[in-house]
């Protein structure tokens, strides 16, 4: 930005200094001493101090730094008296409210008929953070130690100039001691809109201190202004009212400092600060701190229901299954993900329906939000209500706290209720409120909260038949059902056991930290034919026990024969049965011989041939290789007779 250096500064100042300010490569400033004005300022120095050039230049140096005149007047006499002077006691607040520490250099110059300070401003924090070399290090330590020195003998000047000093860029009155106004200053006069002339001469504390700001009655007698020349002793107030001549009050700091004529104390002088902004910005503050302390437990556990979405996330990163039941819930999944749609997955314990869910949440336009998932049947059933829409502090016995609820940690994202049958009946009313209005109140409280909740249900349950035996509402029950989705159980599924065996055992020694195992066509064959009434999750614990169990790389899995491929479990026969049952065949010893023979030949047959080897007739048969040619040799077979064609042919 160029600005014009004739209309930035007096006329009387020559443009070719201002020309070197201008592209001094550091913070500097040119302040008028004598009026205590900035009337240039560099690029950098605007930069450092968070304002325009602009605005600097429309400052006062006492302006700027606020509270800190009598260090800024020594620094400034130091400077004009030695021609040069620095000091590390002036900080500054940036206007968006960073503090920084900073380090002043000013040198006297003569520009014209005026002595003018060009004073280059460093950020010490900035340069903390930056290598300084020993020689750099050795001189700042003396020249600290030098003007160190030097403010201690300003200091005992600041001390006797403290009442006059403090008051500069401040509102200032004075009072004798009848309490009867002396001389008001003109920043006094700019806060209070009342002019010198109509408060010098007259009792002060009846025109702008009369009341509190409640409008009870101020009396003179319990004010410290008066208290300071009345007892001799400094007072400080942080949070008071002044009135203005309009009759609006502003909120005040001041300080009442006694002023004493040799010994006697004949009135005070009180340095007055509007802090009606601060405070106003303060009260903020405390509601915003009191926001953010109502939305810290609620991002507490939103993360750690993000942590436990993570890990579930990396255990099922994908549906694994190539059966047309797992397709076709691929297809449901990708039709009803874009939507807000509720939805209600049914199923066995174990099929995969909060895969689903998750599935349906990562495919939709709330994925970058949370997912909440809650087990209702692990709710105790006193706590169901606190749990799905929370309480505040003291509603019930031992609710010391405000608690978020479920609905309200999953504004914006999806909430997950899963096993929804066991939601109890009476609060199946409100939740079904919540979800046609998504409104809803904490426990203990009147106010009303909106969400934006996508909802997602699952059960193991049939609701068409609790609904009909009277323990779920029916009107809930249309209202979850709106995308109803069947996970089908593992032994509908066949064709997806081989592609889940290999994904559970891959996952499994990954993080066990165990060499994997080869799983073979027989052992495949072996799961198919068994009934999973767990399901992929019992599925997953047996090969996660075969995998721990197995040797020299080889999986045994130890399937219990209580449930048959239909999923019907066989009952003890009862005498009436055995009765009415055909006798089995007793087979002889020659006719067991004649079943394994034809039992290997069979699989010999399969394999053409081949006994070792994953895909070998030993695997088939869950035999070892040396056990299965022991008994080749022994029933005589000639395995070339299995072989391919072509192998035949090389015979």
């Amino acid at each position: 930005m160029n600005y014009d250096v004739n209309q930035s500064v007096s006329t009387s100042l020559e443009p070719l200094h201002l020309q070197a300010l201008l592209a001094h490569t550091h913070p500097t400033i040119l302040v008028h001493p004598k009026t205590d004005s900035i009337v240039f300022a560099n690029e950098a120095a605007a930069k450092l101090l968070g304002r325009s050039i602009d605005a600097l230049i429309s400052l006062k140096m006492s302006a700027l730094h606020k509270g800190q005149v009598p260090s800024l007047v020594v620094f400034s006499e130091a400077a004009l008296y030695h021609g040069f002077a620095w000091t590390r006691g002036l900080d500054l607040t940036r206007p968006d409210g960073t503090q920084l520490k900073l380090e002043h250099e000013a040198r006297a110059i003569t520009l014209g008929d005026e002595e003018y300070l060009t004073v280059t401003i460093s950020d010490l924090d900035a340069r903390h953070r930056r290598d300084v070399d020993s020689e750099a290090d050795d001189y700042l330590r003396e020249g600290i130690a030098e003007w160190r020195r030097a403010e201690r003998f300003f200091r005992e000047i600041e001390r006797e100039n403290q009442l006059i000093l403090g008051a500069a860029g401040e509102g200032i009155y004075g009072v004798n001691s009848d309490g009867v106004t002396t001389f008001v200053n003109p920043a006094a006069e700019r806060m209070l809109g009342w002019t010198a002339e109509e408060l010098v001469g007259k009792e002060i504390h009846s025109i702008i201190h009369h009341s509190h700001v409640d409008g009870e009655p101020y009396h003179a007698e319990h004010c410290p202004i008066y208290n300071a020349f009345r007892e001799g002793i400094v007072r400080r107030v942080d949070d008071e009212v002044f009135w203005r001549s309009d009759g609006k009050p502003i909120r005040v700091e001041y300080t009442s400092t006694p002023i004493r004529d040799h010994g006697l104390v004949i009135g005070a002088v009180i340095v007055f600060r509007d802090i009606t902004e601060r405070k106003i910005a303060e009260e903020k503050l405390h509601a915003a701190l009191a926001e953010v302390d109502r939305l810290r437990e609620r991002l507490e556990l939103e993360n750690a229901y993000l942590q436990e979405e993570i890990l579930s996330t990396n255990n099922h990163h994908e549906i694994i299954g190539q059966s047309d039941a797992i397709q076709g819930a691929l297809k449901q999944i990708d039709l009803v993900a874009p939507t807000d749609a509720n939805v209600l997955i049914t199923g066995e314990s174990g099929t995969g329906k909060e895969l689903i869910a998750r599935a349906i949440h990562q495919a939709s336009t709330r994925s970058d939000r949370v997912l909440v998932r809650v087990n209702c049947a692990a709710i105790p059933h006193e706590l169901f209500e606190s749990e799905f829409f929370g309480h505040v502090r003291g509603a019930f016995t031992g609710a010391i706290r405000d608690r978020v609820g479920r609905f309200e940690l999953a504004d914006g994202g999806t909430l997950f209720l899963d096993e929804v049958g066991e939601i109890p009946l009476e609060l199946q009313g409100k939740l079904l409120r919540v979800l046609q209005d998504q409104k809803f109140e904490r426990i203990g409280e009147e106010r009303t909260r909106e969400v934006n909740v996508r909802l997602i249900a699952a059960t193991n349950r049939d609701l068409k038949e609790e609904v009909r035996q009277g323990r779920f509402r029916e009107d809930l029950y249309f209202r979850l059902n709106v995308f109803p989705i069947e996970c089908r159980p593992l032994r509908e599924r066949p064709d997806d056991i081989p592609p889940l065996a290999a994904h559970f055992l891959r996952n499994i020694c990954q993080r066990l930290n165990i060499a994997q195992p080869t799983l073979t066509k027989g052992q495949v064959h072996v799961l198919q034919n068994y009934g999973w009434p767990g399901n992929a999750r019992e599925l997953e614990n047996v090969i996660e026990r075969a995998a721990i169990l197995a040797h020299d790389g080889k999986l045994h899995f130890d399937l219990p024969d209580f449930s048959t491929r239909d999923g019907k479990k066989p009952s003890p026969a009862t005498k009436a049965d055995r009765d009415t049952q055909p006798a089995r065949t007793i087979l002889t010893r020659a006719e067991m011989q004649q079943t394994e023979y034809d039992n290997i030949t069979h699989a010999l047959r399969q394999t053409q041939g081949k006994i070792f080897g994953p895909d070998g007739a030993a695997a088939l048969l869950d035999i070892k290789p040396t056990t299965l040619a022991s008994r080749i040799k022994k029933f005589k077979i000639d395995r070339r007779d299995f072989a391919a064609p072509e192998n035949q042919n090389a015979r």
